[in-house]
């Protein structure tokens, strides 16, 4: 209820300033035509279409940075040489904008949807590293010695114990991922695209159809939503035992 009402108050303050604020449509539309816009953009086609690219960026993109910020992060955890000989790089890795790279890689790989796949990849190792180091740090000590003493093998230390008591962290870090994969996504379309919702937002932006930026940028914010909102679940379905120990 309290959400509802939030959203309706926001959009009355935006129609009334884009009523008597006396600033001309192409640089604040109203709610009505931002919600005409996107009804025509949505009956030629033109914003599913690139919609489903971006989709499609941001979903392989953070498949690839969560595979290898998983298996990097569980090995840095493992071997405490080995995290501090790459460290440093990982570290001075991440004090570089994406959006200084983000050229770098279009240029190098090209516009299309590769390069934009990469961006996500990149901005969403890093998080996704720490809590992996963290998860697998995190798992009790005395633990591991119980499954030592019961002789288990390597694998079974990760499957039973390893995973379950890191989880929790390691979800933690997919979640900040999931959001942050679309922001890598719309960085690399708004560098070089033709095709995605940042090239909608490049078009928009450069025949002043500020509705189509509009319609754009909300259609970014319902997919990160969308996204969390799916990790979230997968988080309360993975750790109901921690519900049902409670």
């Amino acid at each position: 209820m309290a959400v509802t009402f939030s959203l309706l108050t926001a959009l009355a303050v935006w129609e009334l300033v884009a009523r008597f604020g006396g600033m001309p449509a192409f640089m604040l539309p109203s709610p009505v035509q931002v919600y005409r816009r996107f009804w025509l953009a949505l009956a030629d086609g033109s914003l599913a279409a690139n919609a489903a690219v971006t989709l499609l960026e941001v979903v392989c993109g953070l498949v690839l940075g969560v595979s290898v910020a998983a298996l990097l992060g569980y090995l840095l955890a493992r071997s405490v040489r080995l995290e501090q000989a790459l460290s440093p790089f990982i570290v001075a890795s991440q004090s570089v904008p994406v959006v200084a790279i983000a050229p770098l890689l279009v240029i190098w790989f090209g516009s299309g949807i590769f390069s934009k796949i990469l961006i996500c990849a990149l901005i969403v190792f890093f998080p996704v590293l720490v809590n992996t180091i963290v998860g697998m740090r995190s798992v009790p000590e005395d633990l591991r010695d119980l499954m030592r003493s019961l002789q288990a093998t390597w694998w079974q230390t990760f499957r039973i114990l390893e995973i379950h008591a890191a989880l929790p962290v390691l979800l933690g870090g997919l979640r900040i991922g999931a959001t942050l994969s679309v922001i890598g996504a719309v960085v690399g379309e708004l560098v070089g695209a033709d095709r995605g919702l940042g090239f909608l937002i490049n078009v928009g932006r450069g025949l002043y159809d500020t509705s189509m930026v509009f319609v754009s940028v909300f259609t970014l914010i319902l997919m990160a939503m969308s996204l969390y909102g799916l990790v979230a679940w997968l988080e309360r379905r993975l750790l109901s035992w921690q519900r049902r120990k409670l």
